[in-house]
């Protein structure tokens, strides 16, 4: 059986003070003093005095050199739920943080935990640690159940094997994701010896039959490295063997199917240097006098497991040309290793007071001990500092709920009590009539928090309603309430469907009679491959139909007709709209030199002319002009989608040409397209190339597109044609552009 240590209160008191202030220490002796007056009359089922219990938790959380707060807490664990005392009289004696820890522990124990499946026991854990608003309430629970597992002979069988399971199945992990190994590893001996006492006495006795053994080879191998890194000139590095622990070879033997005698690395070779340079010449060294084994190596330096942990592995052919697994870590990876997120606690307390040696070791990084949620702060002052860093929601997407009965569901963050209801059973969820949360009524469009405990109530003649689609979050909850539907009388939804169908065609400002005969409805149902307009109505009454997708068939003629006529009046406005460029006469026989003419008409004078803003034509484009009503001739270009719509029109139509085609009197507004791939120089490539070739950028504007490419419009200033056709052509050669096009508004 694992050896411990039993911790007095003198041994609690002594430890504390090696690391803490004097007044520190002071307030986790009131916290000693007053559990054991609270606790004196009180017995465990061992017969001993309750007070040891809390004892040891403190004991095992000293050890762990945490912090203040954490240690009196230790004390006062059980304060609340088996004595008088309040969280209120806690929170009166102590620190607010002790009151916060008591009332997480105090919580977390009235949790029931059901079976061992898989899948429940992880929402266990997830639940405990998004339930825990501290991860120190983690803390003291886990050294609450390592003394209680320590002591779990003093129980009957049954209960032996139940609390043994729940540790196994939710404790262990929950140290192992935490990253304090030192527990992980003693809970899950304990929970085996428990659980499967023949395995567990059977593997400790045969590591105590080759116990000599494998303490001869430890040394030898321990005396070759030492030999082998004295050349490296290093300092202050250990080396030294350790036994691996019972449950992982346990797992070894079933997982893969081994006896005990194919087991060679029973034990395995750390060595502890300075700094991170050093390991990885360790590593070499040992490489290069043992044959490493392939496909054993792995740098956790480099790639830190998610709980913060670091270190190098590797398997060698070692003395006697048996395999040796070596591990090469720093001082201060090993600290992160044996003691996970609890390491921080006892890094400030020695540190403390040399901010820069915070600020400057880079192991501090190491400390990252959860990944995503504990995200440790360099510049942390203390612990309730470094708590407000960790603090947060550790599984935002999912939240964990209780049955009253205790079991836990995980749903998806914004389900309410249906989601809950169908994902007991799908009768549960079609017989609700309300919810309790937490012993309160609540209406079904409640969003469960985690910690929830919700109580569904049903009635055996109660029927769902239409309107609990829009209720629930959850793909299930909603695809049982459609499947409901459908099943009901036929005709029922047929009328519900119709019923729905005007709805929509009003709210989309249609008469809905005009749309609701038999001969279209018949139409709509073929053309969504529908048999009939009795399916496709049905369909829709029972919600497996999206309504406004039927409205959008039998509307679509009229909404095309609605588009022409629109696309009609804005040709109009377009065509007649245009940027007044001059007022003055023109014509190709009467020209005047000093006047800024761009455009002029065969025969004609004093007219105004505009150019149009849909295609932005600049001297050598050719182009044809339209006349407006009032507003003069609006020119533009031959291939402006407007001007080939009006070409029906030709009446309207005129001859014009660019009086000056080199454009030598002004600049022109020329808009552009490029289409280019999304990468984060592009847009200074296109500016470069703009910057180098004119003087006049109006605007640029640019977003990604839905297939990920970058769209970027353009208008710039020009002289002629030919200058935006360079300038178009230098935006094409850049590596990022697909195309550049002239834009038609």
């Amino acid at each position: 059986m694992t050896k411990y240590r039993d911790y007095t209160a003198s041994d609690v008191m002594e430890m504390v003070a090696s690391y803490m202030s004097p007044a520190d220490t002071q307030e986790v002796n009131q916290a000693y003093q007053w559990a054991a007056q609270l606790h004196q009359e009180q017995r465990r089922n061992s017969g001993e005095p309750y007070i040891v219990h809390p004892i040891q938790v403190a004991g095992i959380l000293a050890e762990l050199r945490m912090d203040t707060a954490t240690v009196a807490a230790g004390y006062l664990h059980d304060v609340v739920e088996d004595t008088p005392a309040t969280l209120a009289d806690v929170a009166d004696k102590f620190d607010p943080a002790v009151a916060q820890i008591v009332d997480g522990v105090t919580k977390i124990s009235q949790i029931k935990y059901q079976n061992s499946q898989e899948r429940l026991a992880e929402n266990h854990r997830k639940l405990l640690l998004a339930m825990s608003k501290d991860i120190r309430v983690i803390i003291v629970k886990l050294a609450d159940r390592l003394h209680n597992m320590r002591t779990l002979d003093a129980l009957r069988p049954d209960k032996q094997k139940r609390i043994a399971r729940e540790t196994l199945d939710i404790y262990a992990p929950l140290a192992d994701r935490l990253g304090i190994s030192t527990i992980k590893w003693e809970l899950e001996d304990l929970s085996l010896s428990y659980l499967n006492p023949d395995d567990y006495h059977h593997i400790a006795s045969l590591m105590d039959m080759k116990r000599d053994e494998r303490l001869a080879y430890i040394q030898t191998a321990v005396d070759e490295i030492n030999a082998a890194i004295d050349s490296l000139g290093l300092k202050n590095v250990d080396v030294y063997g350790r036994p691996k622990h019972i449950y992982s070879i346990y797992r070894k033997l079933v997982d893969k199917h081994k006896e005990f005698g194919e087991i060679y690395d029973l034990s395995a070779i750390r060595v502890l240097t300075d700094t991170i340079p050093d390991t990885y010449a360790v590593l070499g060294t040992i490489h290069s006098r043992w044959t490493p084994i392939p496909g054993r190596f792995k740098d956790y330096i480099a790639l830190p497991k998610a709980n913060g942990y670091q270190s190098l592995h590797t398997t060698v052919i070692g003395p006697g040309g048996r395999p040796m697994e070596v591990q090469i870590r720093t001082h201060k990876m090993h600290e992160v290793a044996e003691f996970g997120v609890a390491a921080h606690w006892a890094y400030k307390q020695n540190h403390g007071s040399d901010k820069q040696a915070q600020v400057s070791d880079k192991n501090q990084q190491a400390l990252n001990m959860i990944q995503g949620i504990l995200e440790l702060q360099e510049s942390a002052q203390d612990a309730q500092d470094f708590m407000a860093g960790v603090q947060g929601d550790l599984f935002g997407d999912r939240v964990y709920a209780f049955s009253p009965k205790g079991d836990v569901y995980e749903l998806a963050q914004g389900a309410g009590p249906l989601d809950m209801a169908f994902s007991i059973h799908s009768n549960v969820g079609l017989k609700t009539t309300g919810a309790k949360v937490n012993g309160r009524i609540v209406p079904l469009d409640y969003k469960i928090k985690t910690g929830d405990i919700v109580e569904i109530i049903t009635s055996p003649n109660a029927k769902p309603s239409r309107d609990w689609l829009d209720l629930v979050s959850t793909r299930r909850a909603r695809n049982k309430i459609k499947q409901y539907f459908k099943q009901l009388n036929r005709q029922d939804n047929i009328v519900a469907g119709r019923e729905v169908i005007s709805q929509e065609l009003t709210q989309e400002h249609f008469n809905s009679a005009d749309f609701l005969d038999e001969n279209q409805l018949k139409q709509a149902a073929l053309d969504l491959h529908f048999s009939s307009a009795d399916d496709m109505l049905a369909a829709v009454g029972y919600g497996d139909m999206a309504g406004q997708g039927v409205v959008k068939k039998l509307t679509e003629s009229a909404r095309q007709q609605q588009a022409d006529q629109a696309a009609q009046e804005l040709q109009r406005e377009i065509l007649e709209e245009g940027h007044a460029i001059t007022a003055d006469q023109t014509g190709f026989s009467h020209k005047e030199a000093n006047k800024a003419n761009d455009i002029v008409i065969a025969g004609v004078d004093n007219l105004l002319i505009r150019l149009g803003r849909c295609c932005t034509p600049v001297p050598g484009d050719a182009v044809q002009g339209y006349i407006t009503k009032g507003r003069g001739v609006s020119v533009h270009r031959l291939d402006c989608p407007n001007i080939r719509q009006a070409q029906g029109q030709g009446q309207r139509l005129v001859d014009v040409q660019w009086e000056d085609s080199n454009g030598q009197k002004a600049n022109y507004a020329a808009d552009l397209t490029v289409h280019a791939e999304n990468n984060g120089g592009v847009l200074n490539d296109v500016i470069r190339v703009l910057n180098s070739r004119t003087r006049y950028v109006n605007s640029i504007n640019g977003h990604v597109t839905k297939s990920g490419m970058m769209q970027i419009s353009l208008s710039i200033g020009v002289r002629n044609v030919e200058q935006l056709h360079g300038i178009m052509d230098n935006l094409h050669n850049l590596p990022a552009v697909s195309t550049v096009e002239r834009t038609f508004h």
